[in-house]
């Protein structure tokens, strides 16, 4: 899909160094408001790398990662905030918590509440746990796993797994998600579904 405008997420010359090995060298790239973009390499290209430069949880050697124009802090907590979510190559789901909790989890990031108002189980955490309830059921529903939202997350098949992580990083409010080898694993009819599924989250304005 082609992107319009100025970048939304943009790369310049990101370089990472492990000690003596380069992990990345001078990359760049632009990704556009509405745009799809696939990042193609054999294993132990850097794809992963890049990844974890791009979401705070390396910080790059050389070079820089901007969304919108600004430059995204090397943390990843703050990086979610402003906007970019991310699943991983390998699941990392908290098994024995419910799909339900999982996505809960990253919804966390966006409820608005003191600690007070936390401790006392005050009006506007009763509210603020309501509406993450509320919208965490609709990404249940919107990824295809309303059904299983009280399974635990370690008895769903893999490629329920794989949703429900998507699910999770959706419930962060992202602009910008990377799906590092979303259908790594999965079956034809899987893989098909997936792909289905980002075309209707790219529907979404993400």
């Amino acid at each position: 899909a082609v992107g319009n405008g100025s970048p939304i997420l943009a790369a310049t010359g990101v370089t990472m160094r492990f000690g003596g090995l380069t992990a990345l060298k001078d990359v760049s790239f632009e990704l556009g408001q509405g745009e799809i973009i696939g990042l193609i390499g054999p294993n132990g290209a850097g794809k992963t790398t890049l990844f974890n430069c791009l979401t705070g949880l390396y910080s790059p050697t050389a070079g820089t990662v901007a969304l919108r124009g600004q430059p995204l802090p090397q943390d990843p907590a703050r990086v979610t905030e402003q906007g970019v979510a991310r699943t991983f190559q390998n699941i990392r789901l908290f098994p024995s918590m419910t799909a339900e909790e999982n996505v809960m989890v990253g919804r966390h990031v966006r409820m608005q509440q003191s600690p007070l108002s936390s401790l006392l189980h005050g009006p506007r955490f009763r509210r603020s746990e309501a509406e993450a309830a509320e919208r965490t059921a609709k990404l249940l529903a919107f990824v295809g796993l309303a059904r299983f939202s009280d399974e635990l997350a370690r008895n769903l098949p893999y490629g329920d797994q794989r949703r429900l992580e998507i699910a999770r990083a959706l419930a962060t409010d992202p602009s910008v998600l990377l799906l590092d080898e979303p259908t790594a694993g999965m079956n034809p009819q899987e893989t098909e579904a997936t792909r289905q599924l980002i075309f209707a989250i790219q529907d979404l304005g993400i």
